[in-house]
């Protein structure tokens, strides 16, 4: 069978409708860093915009849908690399559900309830230092450069 011009085109235009609805956001620095301070997060729990940029640049290179298998049976989701073990629920891991959501809405382009988790989650004894990227690449070092030329 074969298809005519306008039905070959108009099944490549369905097909690229779907890769941008199943692709991630990924946040340019700069960007990352003004929605960060728009939602609160500069010096929030004492932790610096910066920390955050760097800490979201190591975790996930600002991608809202990154996934990770641990090797501990855990996922952590989002931009921010939230764990299924503790603070959301994937249905698969037995969770704590620390930040009482579901992790896949962690996974959202609307960033709202992964900042609302992350500011949970800093909330906790172990504070900032609960990410491990934050510690292996961001703690005790010169973080001006996450946020340098942003305007934040």
């Amino acid at each position: 069978m074969q298809l005519s011009s306008r039905e070959f085109i108009m099944r490549c235009l369905v097909f690229l409708i779907f890769v941008a609805l199943a692709s991630a956001k990924v946040f340019q620095r700069c960007e990352w860093a003004r929605v960060l301070k728009a939602n609160g997060m500069d010096g929030y729990h004492g932790y610096s915009l910066a920390n955050w940029v760097c800490l979201s640049k190591w975790e996930s290179d600002y991608n809202t849908k990154a996934i990770n298998h641990n090797t501990d049976g855990s996922t952590d989701y989002g931009i921010f690399q939230i764990n299924s073990r503790w603070w959301c629920n994937n249905g698969q891991t037995p969770s704590s559900n620390g930040c009482n959501i579901n992790c896949n809405q962690l996974l959202s382009d609307d960033v709202s309830a992964a900042i609302s988790c992350a500011k949970r989650v800093v909330r906790d004894p172990n504070g900032i230092g609960a990410w491990v990227a934050w510690r292996l690449h961001c703690q005790n070092r010169d973080l001006s450069s996450y946020v340098e030329g942003c305007g934040v």
